[in-house]
């Protein structure tokens, strides 16, 4: 089969070569005879793909396994919003608001005590992340969302709360580059966008603000509680995982999170070249280039009729997902870790001769 030239931006594209082991374990999964869908989740085999996963998720991210742990949770990002801050807030919280999954990040926060919106960009609808913040000295823990799937911003550099524990949505850029995670206290990130389908959370969190983290609340939203039954305190999504642990592996033979970036740079300025060289005609949507997502790149055309031309023109070429969110419109390619460059070369050549045409 042809494979289409996949700009989802969740559930979004994976590596064929992931799609094809999946699709092997999904029959026959460790030569037991099983699917990977039907084997106990206590089974040896299973376990070993946990372990492996955990592994290969804090050994890319250059953290140590004696300070940080790694654990796989369902509920996707939106149960994080509440998670958080049910472990974690005694009092305040600091946030910083520059989309909708930060919104509501913020407005869940807001049942367990007071949040403090250090700094927004909704007066702009999110088309640029701020740049100055008025961090609380005493608050919590502070909270930002790295990529914005919906807008096209992502933070290119990690902000310094002082002696504040830094919290970060990564759903939508996770492992996509080199970054010093030690900064983080907790790191969540929703599978479906970069790391594998739907259906699974990877959380990383460091184990001495672990120590500090509430008791009275539900077993099933502690994280104390996953950390210390490595995940298996209910049944895990068995097959999300697995997914998880083979993008793992296909990462670490790219070379790792260095040769990633370095794929990911060449990806988006094949785009964002188009918005520069064209600009009257696509009009990208983030103000200043340095707030530009490698993972989402959201634009607009001259008029919606001309979107929708673009869209169904590009449809028929097999580039699918190229429809902006429908709280914004537009135009939108994601161009995940899994986006073959060779999809995005397309794409730019579409982009131009749709250009020429529709000038």
């Amino acid at each position: 089969m042809e494979r289409a030239h996949n700009f989802f931006a969740g559930p979004a594209v994976l590596p064929l070569s992931v799609v094809e082991e999946t699709k092997d374990a999904v029959m026959n999964f460790a030569n037991l005879g099983v699917s990977i869908m039907e084997v106990s989740h206590r089974s040896k085999e299973f376990d070993a793909v946990m372990l492996e996963t955990q592994k290969d998720t804090l050994e890319l991210m250059g953290l140590s396994s004696e300070d940080y742990d790694c654990v796989f949770v369902g509920g996707g990002a939106s149960m994080q919003f509440a998670m958080v801050p049910m472990n974690f807030m005694h009092t305040k919280a600091d946030y910083v608001v520059t989309g909708e999954w930060a919104t509501k990040a913020a407005k869940e926060a807001k049942l367990f005590g007071e949040v403090v919106k250090v700094a927004s960009s909704e007066d702009t609808n999110f088309n640029y992340l701020p740049k100055t913040f008025a961090w609380s000295p005493d608050a919590d823990y502070a909270h930002i969302t790295t990529n914005n799937t919906i807008y096209g911003t992502e933070w290119k550099t990690t902000p310094d709360t002082g002696s504040v524990p830094l919290v970060a949505d990564m759903s939508s850029n996770m492992l996509s580059r080199t970054l010093d995670f030690s900064k983080y206290s907790l790191i969540y990130a929703g599978a479906q966008k970069n790391l594998g389908p739907a259906g699974v959370v990877m959380v990383i969190i460091k184990k001495a603000w672990l120590e500090k983290a509430n008791q009275n609340i539900p077993t099933m939203l502690k994280y104390k509680i996953h950390v210390e039954k490595g995940s298996m305190y209910n049944t895990p999504p068995v097959l999300p995982v697995f997914v998880v642990g083979r993008t793992l592996k296909w990462i670490k033979a790219l070379g790792g999170l260095e040769a990633v970036e370095a794929l990911n740079a060449k990806k988006a300025a094949l785009l964002y070249d188009m918005f520069d060289a064209y600009p009257e005609f696509y009009k990208g949507t983030v103000k200043a280039k340095e707030d530009r997502s490698m993972m989402n790149i959201t634009w607009n055309l001259p008029t919606p009729e001309l979107e929708d031309k673009f869209v169904a023109e590009a449809k028929k070429l097999r580039m699918l997902g190229l429809k902006g969110h429908r709280s914004v419109g537009g135009c939108r390619a994601s161009t995940y870790n899994s986006c073959p460059i060779e999809s995005v070369q397309a794409l730019a050549k579409f982009m131009e001769e749709f250009y020429t045409a529709n000038k």
